[in-house]
């Protein structure tokens, strides 16, 4: 799979099926559309493409206003998008720097630059509710009609359900803030994980007898707290563990998001590997103690419960999936 920051070059414009979206977390929805995409690419000899942007449009338009509560969190970073859209058979990702200019298209230029020069879409796919340009003016009609003027072909698709309930991104945030897991497996279509390279933190764990590997999060996750977990990618197996996923109150007042991650039994040095951590069970809020020796008597306990988790589940520790 093809990755563009930004359109392509001239040398680079084949011929495509296109769609576009935030795609966070690629969930089941998501997943429908971009079979369809796949499939109608190759029945028409096309690459299937997807545009997708970075920072997403809901973080710019919260930014600019100065009420950053107002951007959504994330589901997946963008790595992960990344791994999820080429698993579903996508040659070619359009990832666009979402920013003022790129806002203020009216949905006329959105079409005859970025769709016909830009992309040279022949067939385009998007959700039954997708608007585009500025003041997301440009309607799914808008687009079908500019299509019949540019040579493009313009489907809808549908809603995808669960049971009674639409699956959307919006949806899978929820039942991840919830720490309810199956729920978020069921609109998501796999067990929610996150992946990253393990960097250099402050060895606090370490002192504290809790040695942690570290994953850098970019942005404002979906979920915080205290988790079970399992780890993909440091041998032919997962591994049990405990993880903390939050800014870390007791010990850090900056801010930043840090994944840290206790694996069971494990001494080997992880730096700069590339790891896959499965989220199975949330444990609790993430806290502020007194002192460390408070903060590691509630790792202990932690540790603990998540030992205990394995021990019930035997079977729980399966490679279901894949960096």
């Amino acid at each position: 799979m093809k990755v563009f920051r930004g359109l392509p070059n001239d040398r680079a414009r084949a011929p495509c099926a296109l769609t576009i979206g935030n795609f966070d977390g690629v969930h089941r929805g998501h997943q429908a559309l971009l079979a369809r995409v796949r499939a109608n690419a190759s029945a028409l000899g096309l690459e299937a493409a997807v545009m997708t942007f970075e920072p997403h449009p809901r973080e710019f338009f919260a930014a600019r206003s100065g009420e950053l509560s107002r951007a959504p969190s994330r589901i997946a970073n963008l790595r992960d998008k990344l791994g999820s859209l080429a698993s579903a058979g996508i040659d070619r990702v359009i990832v666009e720097h979402f920013n003022a200019h790129f806002a203020a298209m009216t949905p006329e230029q959105f079409t005859s630059r970025v769709l016909v020069e830009g992309l040279h879409v022949k067939w385009l796919m998007v959700g039954d509710d997708f608007c585009y340009g500025a003041r997301r003016a440009g309607t799914v009609a808008m687009l079908a009609e500019a299509g019949r003027r540019h040579g493009f072909h313009v489907e809808t698709l549908q809603t995808v359900m669960h049971g009674e309930q639409r699956i959307s991104s919006s949806a899978v945030r929820t039942a991840l803030a919830d720490g309810d897991f199956a729920q978020a497996r069921a609109l998501l279509g796999h067990q929610y994980a996150i992946s990253g390279h393990v960097i250099h933190g402050q060895k606090l764990g370490r002192t504290l007898g809790f040695p942690t590997l570290n994953l850098r999060v970019a942005h404002r996750p979906a979920l915080a707290g205290i988790f079970v977990v399992q780890v993909h990618g440091l041998g032919p197996h997962p591994l049990p563990a405990v993880a903390s996923l939050g800014v870390r109150p007791t010990v850090d007042d900056s801010g930043r998001v840090l994944l840290e991650v206790h694996l069971f039994d494990y001494a080997k040095s992880c730096y700069g590997k590339l790891v896959r951590v499965e989220f199975l069970e949330k444990i609790r809020d993430e806290q502020k103690y007194d002192d460390l020796a408070t903060l590691s008597a509630a790792i202990e306990g932690d540790a603990g419960h998540a030992r205990g988790y394995f021990t019930r589940r035997p079977g729980a520790l399966a490679a279901t999936d894949r960096i």
